[in-house]
């Protein structure tokens, strides 16, 4: 099976190559797939923060290779003190987004591996090392999440079953075969999937935009559906999995991810449908007790009111948080490349994480 989901690969959200980090603009899908070059941190921080690559993996592996090219454009103007020219880089990365923890793990992985950089002779090499390891470390999770997912499903029967996704947690999230959606897909190839139902996920449509394209592109079944119809199919049955990923998850199993994850949670409760949530280790935050400490990020009330360019609201404001956080208690499973976790809480979360 792991060589099935290798050879299954197809997707990519960003590329390095030539000193130089690409990214496929995903505001842009699925009308048109245009990819850019970027070549300094600042630009990449504004990528993030447009959401031209999005998804918490992808994010964090994008910032890790900004940090290159910082340290790249530093050296080059030959500054004297590079740990302390990149501190305003690490810093504006940080803010491009606040709700994903990949985003903060992975400029902490490139500032330790910052100190040993600096005591060799080739610092770049070390970080764009640290940077390329950081998106393999990915790429093998989304692999052993699809395993482990794909073992749960199994489970439940052989026979080919509806499953229901949000927003887009695929490869265009990740660096590899992705989180939700590469469980998805490892299950269609093993026969365990007759249709996807893609909640269209307002306002950005990730799901109708880029799920849809994803599962589309290579040939799975799956049906677009807007997102408040999610209850109804519940109702008539038809779903048996509802399979999300995460952005931040605390230490006692609460999740945040997209807006209208929760509502999910709670229909799928009620009809007593299986909920999992499926992401690296590294979107794991100890840090944090519970779901009421993560901040939840607010934008433009425009994303609401606009679609692409055409006015679709009244003169009204508008608010639009873009994730919500899911308690542990409606989650059957946390699925990580660590390990799986039934029932999420508190101690549990800590025997994964110190596994």
């Amino acid at each position: 099976m792991r060589e099935q989901m290798r050879a299954a690969e197809k997707v990519k959200a960003l590329e390095w190559r030539d000193n130089a980090l690409y990214l496929l603009d995903q505001r842009l899908l699925p009308q048109q797939e245009f990819w850019q070059r970027y070549e300094t941190a600042a630009d990449v921080a504004q990528a993030i923060r447009e959401m031209r690559v999005r998804g918490a993996p992808a994010i964090g592996v994008a910032a890790a290779f900004a940090m290159v090219l910082a340290a790249q454009q530093h050296v080059a103007n030959h500054v004297s003190d590079l740990s302390a020219a990149l501190e305003a880089d690490f810093s504006l990365l940080a803010e491009s987004r606040p709700t994903a923890v990949n985003l903060f793990w992975a400029l902490q992985a490139m500032r330790d591996c910052l100190a040993t950089a600096l005591q060799t002779e080739q610092p770049l090499k070390a970080l764009e090392a640290q940077a390329l390891s950081i998106f393999n470390d990915d790429r093998n999770a989304n692999l052993r999440t699809a395993e482990l997912g794909l073992q749960l499903i199994r489970e439940t029967g052989s026979a080919p079953q509806h499953v229901m996704t949000h927003c887009n947690a695929g490869a265009l999230a990740t660096a590899g075969f992705g989180t939700a959606l590469g469980v998805i897909r490892a299950a269609y190839l093993d026969g365990l999937v007759r249709c996807v139902h893609v909640n269209e996920t307002r306002p950005w449509l990730q799901g109708a935009r880029l799920t849809a394209w994803e599962l589309a592109g290579e040939g799975i079944p799956c049906a677009l559906n807007v997102d408040a119809a999610a209850g109804h199919l519940m109702q008539q049955g038809m779903i048996s999995w509802i399979i999300v990923g995460a952005d931040r998850i605390t230490a006692n199993g609460d999740v945040a991810n997209k807006i209208g994850t929760y509502q999910l949670a709670v229909l799928a409760r009620y009809h007593q449908i299986k909920f999992m949530v499926v992401a690296p280790s590294s979107t794991i935050d100890m840090q944090l007790a519970s779901g009421a400490q993560i901040p939840i990020e607010e934008r433009t009330g425009e994303e609401i009111l606009f679609v692409g360019q055409q006015r679709v609201a009244a003169e009204v404001d508008a608010l639009n948080p873009v994730f919500d956080v899911t308690p542990a208690a409606l989650i059957d499973v946390i699925v990580t490349e660590r390990g799986v976790v039934n029932q999420p809480d508190a101690q549990k979360m800590r025997a994964l994480m110190q596994s």
